[in-house]
Formats: structure tokens, sequence, C-alpha cells
């Protein structure tokens, strides 16, 4: 399945604009994530029309780049792509916006602690220009349209009410109905 999504993405010619302009940045550890791939996957498994992606996900890691300097990157992309809506992260610094979080270790850790596992996604160019995917917890929960918290979420008291808060509010099932969310005890 991993091969399948590689040529998904491969052959969609937005994520690929993405994907090269995201290489063109030349940030260590950097990532195209998140609900930008989750999305498109639910998107093509559900046979939806693939909406145009604009809400576009880049997490780097880089302990030399501070967190007001990423925030002038990202202002700076903004500006010289404004067809999309660019939340530019270095992963640094994210793990103080979770619940009793120790810093991450590079992006993959940070995208292995993500809040859902369908969400904990990744996807980058690799040096011979092909798709690259890094899914922690396989590709099931994509296929099936499951939402479930990481283990990560699972830990702590605290994470667990941030998950529960987080698929209650996003109203996932409104666009794709089938989805069956998973809530901790």
């Amino acid at each position: 399945m991993d091969k399948e999504i590689r040529k998904l993405i491969s052959n969609d010619s937005d994520l690929m604009t993405i994907l090269t302009i995201i290489d063109s940045l030349n940030l260590p550890d950097c990532w195209l994530c998140a609900g930008t791939l989750r999305n498109f996957l639910w998107h093509t498994f559900s046979n939806q029309n693939a909406e145009l992606i604009t809400d576009v996900d880049v997490i780097f890691y880089d302990q030399s780049i501070s967190y007001e300097e990423t925030c002038l990157m990202e202002t700076a992309l903004k500006k010289a792509y404004p067809d999309y809506d660019w939340e530019l992260k270095n992963q640094v610094y994210m793990h103080y916006h979770n619940p009793d979080a120790k810093p991450y270790l590079n992006s993959r850790d940070a995208i292995s602690k993500f809040p859902e596992q369908c969400t904990a996604i990744g996807a980058r160019l690799n040096m011979t220009n092909e798709v690259e995917l890094f899914m922690p917890y396989g590709t099931y929960d994509f296929t099936h349209f499951i939402v479930q918290p990481t283990p990560f979420f699972l830990e702590n008291l605290e994470r667990k009410e941030v998950y529960i808060k987080r698929v209650t509010t996003k109203e996932w099932q409104k666009q794709w109905p089938h989805l069956k969310i998973v809530l901790p005890d």
C-alpha cells in the first residue's frame, strides 16, 4: 500500500508542485505532513473529487533556526506562493504545544507524536526526486477511515483530552460520513 500511496501523490500535480517548493527551501528534515496528506488520501479512497489543496502543513527540524526566524520564513513562503495557506513549523519548538511532552528528537519523532494515527504521515522528495513517505502507524487507518489516537496521546490524560476535543470539533464526519472515530477510555 505504501507504493500505491507514493504513486497517488506522484500523480497529483498539485502535491508534486508543493513538494517541489518544499524541497527548494533546503530545510533540514523537512516534510509535507498531517492534514494535507490525510485529507488527500481520504478524498481519494472515498472516490471524492480531490479538492484543490490550499492548507499546506510543512515541518522541519533545525536547532539553529529560532521560533521567530521560522515565523519570518513562513511569512516569506506565503508571500512567494500565495495560492497556498502555508503552515511552517520547526519541530524543535513544537513539543511545547503538547501537555507534558519532552523535546522531539527530529521530524519523524514529531510526526509519530501527532494526535491521530491517520494524521501521522509525512512525504518529501528524496535525492532522486521520488516521493518518500513516513507513516509510523502504517496505512490501515487511512484505507479503513479510522481516527484513533497515537500511543503518545494515550499515555497522558491531558493529551487524551486534547485528542477528544480535536476530533469532536473538527467535524470530519460531515465530509467523510463513513469515518470511525475512536474515543479513548
